[in-house]
């Protein structure tokens, strides 16, 4: 006669699997709780001298693929600030305007305080370049006597890159321009091709 009655010994649920199982349960949340506490800093964005997010950007121009680590420009006093009283900018350096809603072609950029000559590319909502134009900084310190750049098109991004880079790399209206959390449209039309 087997434990469990007449008949044939069917086994009965084993107990120890559960107190296993329970334990592998827990090992696994304790390192769920290690990998949440350290994802901050695993996940956080460098960081510029200015405080702002810098991502990588990529410029996929007819000729060639072109990459920039760009200050990421988000909110209303970001955008304001933008590249002023900045006496240098690395090559392959800029900053990304970024907006929530599309931007009119009557919504310019001035270069009030900015003291490096700019190039600036508006960015519509395809993700491609719409217009490109030169800027030149302003002496003046009234910033009524500023210039204003206006894109003449509908705008969701701006890339502002050190003055002459985009001819000189070949980077023309049209262009495609990606960035993390960026809709991904570049990489589906060089699928398309």
């Amino acid at each position: 006669m087997s434990r469990y009655g007449q008949g044939t010994e069917t086994p009965g649920p084993d107990t120890r699997r559960p107190q296993q199982g329970l334990g592998r349960v827990w090992l696994g949340i304790a390192g769920l709780v290690v990998l949440l506490a350290l994802s901050p800093a695993l996940l956080a964005e460098a960081r510029a001298p200015s405080g702002l997010a810098v991502v990588p950007l990529t410029v996929h121009a007819a000729e060639d693929v072109h990459r920039f680590e760009v200050e990421v420009a988000r909110t209303i006093p970001e955008r304001r600030r933008g590249l002023m009283e900045r006496d240098h900018l690395d090559e392959d350096a800029g900053m990304l305007f970024l907006y929530r809603d599309t931007q009119s072609p009557r919504n310019g950029f001035w270069m009030y305080r900015t003291l490096i000559p700019l190039d600036i590319a508006f960015i519509g909502e395809d993700e491609r370049i719409a217009a490109i134009f030169t800027m030149w900084p302003c002496g003046s310190a009234n910033p009524s006597e500023c210039p204003v750049t206006y894109p003449g098109v509908p705008y969701r991004a701006a890339l502002e890159v050190n003055a002459g880079l985009f001819e000189a790399w070949g980077i023309e209206e049209g262009d495609c321009v990606s960035w993390p959390g960026s809709a991904g449209r570049c990489l589906s039309s060089a699928a398309e091709e």
